[in-house]
This record gives C-alpha cells, structure tokens and sequence, in this order.
C-alpha cells in the first residue's frame, strides 16, 4: 500500500484549484440511469471513488466515457442490459445504493446489494427504503439484496423522513421524476450537492421546486432527455486546503473557492484566527497572528458545521492556544483519528460523541494509520506542521476523496511525497 511521507516546518505560499465534489459526482452519475440519452458532467474529480460508479454503471450496461484527463464523464444508458447491482462492487462504496431509485423509476424493477464502503458508523439505508415504499415500491431483503419491484412504476406520494439524510434524499429525488403524480419531500437535505442534482435533473426536464430548502416538490414526467452539466466544487476539499496555511502559516489561494458553500466552517476560521478573504479567483486564507485560538465545534447538517471536515479541524485545534470541544452530532465512531493524533503528540480526550482537545505548541512526526477518507488527510494537515517527519499509511483512503495531495500541497512549498508500494 501506498504511504505518504511529510515533512513539517514549511509554511505555505501558492494557489490550489479545487475540484469538482465527489459526493456530488457519485449522485449525478446515477442520473445517466434515468435517461436513454446522454448525460455529460463536466468538472469532475479524477478519484478512485468515481472508477468505481463507472464500474458500477457499467456493470448495468451503461456506457462511460472519460476525457480531458478524467475531467469529463460521457455517460449514455440506452442500453441497459442488467438490474442487478453486485456486491463485489458495491461493497466498495456507500453512494452505490444512488442506483437503486433510478432504475426502480425507470423500469420498474432492481436489485441491489447492501453497501459498505465506510468505517464511522451503521448509516444504515432504511431511510432510502421507506422513501421509495412511500412512492409504491415493493421492497423484499434477502440475501445481503434489495429486490425492488413497482408493477405500473412508482407513483406520487409524501416522503417525510424522521431526520435529515443526504442519501435518502438524493434516492428519492431522483425516483420522484420519474413518479406519476406529485411527490413531496420533508425534512430534505439542504446540502449544496443535493441543489446541484436538482439543477441538473432539471436540464433533463424534471420539475423540481425547493432545492436548498428542506421541502422538495416534484411533478413526475414521462421522460428525461441529455444534458451537460458542471459538477459544483467540493466544499470538503476547500475546507479541507483553507485549513493548510492555518495550521503551518503563510497564504494560499483556493481557486474556485465559495463562501456560501461552507459559511458555518468559515465563521469557525474567523473565531480561531484565521483570515478568509474573497478574491476574483476564489478565496485567499491567511493565519493572523502566532498561534491559533481555541474554538468549539458541532457538527450539523447544512447549513451547519460539516461533519466531513471534522478530522481536518481537529487537526488545527491540537496546535490551538486553549482547549477546544469537538461534538459529532452525525455520525458515531467518528474519532478513530484521534488515537494516531495523540502518536504525534496531541492531547485528545473523547467520550462518546464528545472529543476535548488541548492545543500543544507543537506535534511531532510520527508513524500514523489512516482509518477512513478524513482521518487520513487530518494526519497529512498535522505532519505540515509537525516537527520531522511524519509517515502516514494507508492512504488508500485518501484517493477516495482527494485528487492529488501531494501535488497540490507541494505546489506550494509543502515537504510531501508519495511513496508507492513495491
């Protein structure tokens, strides 16, 4: 397996682009299944996580095309020839149960296995279950499967989910355009990825009213046609890169970068020290003075504080003058990064859903695990400014997410390698 090698000390001066979201790239993939007509996203990230959608799609028949170096994704589903979505695959990824409500919409039948894909948590899928059951679906368990059936395809109906879920979310919004009559959903996710998918399931010809607020309305259509849509930037890799000169110093530009996307997380950076300016390319991140302060944080649904830059936070705050309460309110078994935090010299207590953190002058490169896609770039942020050498492995997890590292943190004066495997 591949590890990265980090050198801390060196502050960071430069620009980084940011990439189209993974999260939104794996729902708007499965959007190809709702159509016999091309459907093309361009501004797509060049990630493991998206090869496997694409095996995914393809194992349904789908045709996936990628160009300018991985950016663009051409995806045509006039010739589906399978329903059946494996579990060698899907075991891979949690967003591979984004194919279920597509195909259920649009032929009446599927089957696809239960996810894995992830190491925080159940996250268990009932809630895309009952929304689909709401919408007339026949919904049988067995063997590890989901064997959906709509005899006369899915129709209307009031999808009212009993807390907010991205996923759920996106499986019955895409299923509801293609339901005859009205389907309304409450308690929707309000996440930019989730107002993305609806600007392009419009293009296709969907009706979708609400988008960004946690009512979605939506009048089902007959069909939906081709379309070309950008995929929006990922707010988890900006946040991700605007911590970088905050924990080691110096100022960067990230190209692309909205405030909107990530307003909860930005008034954390001001509270800590941390100077965020809007810029005509995107936004420029600057650490004010010394040390950074103590903050609390809990995680939210969007609009709140996101629970994917949670690892990269706690990250900032082991170097914080004072000590800092982090809350996980999403997810449980979400600080497995703390333990490898403490090998490199962090003070880190956590109970439950709860972590203390006391800031340290300095942490000290250490051997490290990356334990999931977070946790891992968490440990990259704290050997940039650790002192010597830290090692981080398994970063595996890392590709899921992020495109590139060491390239875009060493484009800015960053001390960090890639060490492949033998």
């Amino acid at each position: 397996m591949d590890s990265i090698v980090v050198t801390g000390g060196a502050k960071l001066h430069g620009q980084i682009p940011i990439a189209g979201a993974k999260n939104a790239c794996l729902t708007l993939m499965p959007a190809t299944l709702l159509s016999d007509e091309p459907l093309t996203l361009t501004n797509a990230p060049r990630l493991s996580d998206i090869k496997t959608m694409t095996t995914l799609l393809q194992s349904l028949g789908a045709e996936v095309t990628t160009m300018q170096d991985g950016q663009v994704i051409a995806m045509s589903s006039h010739a589906l020839n399978n329903h059946t979505a494996d579990y060698d695959i899907v075991r891979k990824m949690r967003a591979s149960i984004l194919v279920l409500g597509p195909m259920l919409a649009r032929d009446g039948h599927a089957v696809v296995s239960l996810p894995g894909g992830c190491a925080i948590g159940a996250r268990p899928v009932d809630l895309h279950l009952k929304a689909l059951e709401a919408m007339g679906a026949e919904l049988e368990l067995k063997d590890g499967y989901v064997h959906a059936t709509a005899k006369g395809g899915l129709k209307g109906g009031t999808v009212e989910f009993p807390f907010v879920s991205v996923g759920a979310t996106e499986n019955a919004l895409m299923a509801a355009t293609l339901a005859k009559g009205t389907t309304v959903i409450k308690n929707a996710a309000r996440e930019p990825e989730i107002v993305d998918l609806a600007h392009c399931l419009r293009k296709m010809g969907a009706q979708i009213e609400g988008e960004g607020t946690s009512t979605l309305t939506i009048q089902g259509v007959d069909r939906l046609h081709g379309a070309t849509h950008p995929v929006v930037i990922d707010r988890i890799e900006l946040g991700t890169y605007m911590l970088a000169p905050a924990i080691t110093g110096g100022t960067v530009e990230l190209l692309g970068g909205r405030i909107d996307l990530i307003g909860a997380f930005c008034e954390k950076l001001d509270a800590a020290g941390i100077s965020v300016e809007e810029t005509d390319a995107g936004l420029k991140i600057t650490r004010k003075n010394g040390r950074v302060n103590a903050v609390d944080v809990a995680t939210e649904p969007f609009p709140g504080f996101p629970t994917d830059l949670q690892a990269q936070m706690m990250a900032l705050l082991c170097t914080a003058d004072g000590t800092s309460v982090l809350e996980e309110k999403i997810f449980e078994n979400r600080f497995m990064h703390a333990p490898e935090l403490m090998r490199m010299g962090a003070q880190i207590d956590v109970h439950g859903g709860t972590a203390t953190v006391t800031g340290v002058e300095r942490l000290k490169g250490a051997p490290v695990m990356a334990t999931d896609l977070r946790a891992s770039v968490s440990l990259i942020l704290a050997g940039l400014a650790a002192e010597g050498e830290t090692v981080v492995n398994r970063v595996y997890h890392l590709d899921r997410g992020y495109e590139r590292v060491e390239e875009k943190l060493g484009a800015c004066g960053a001390k960090i390698e890639r060490i492949q495997a033998a």
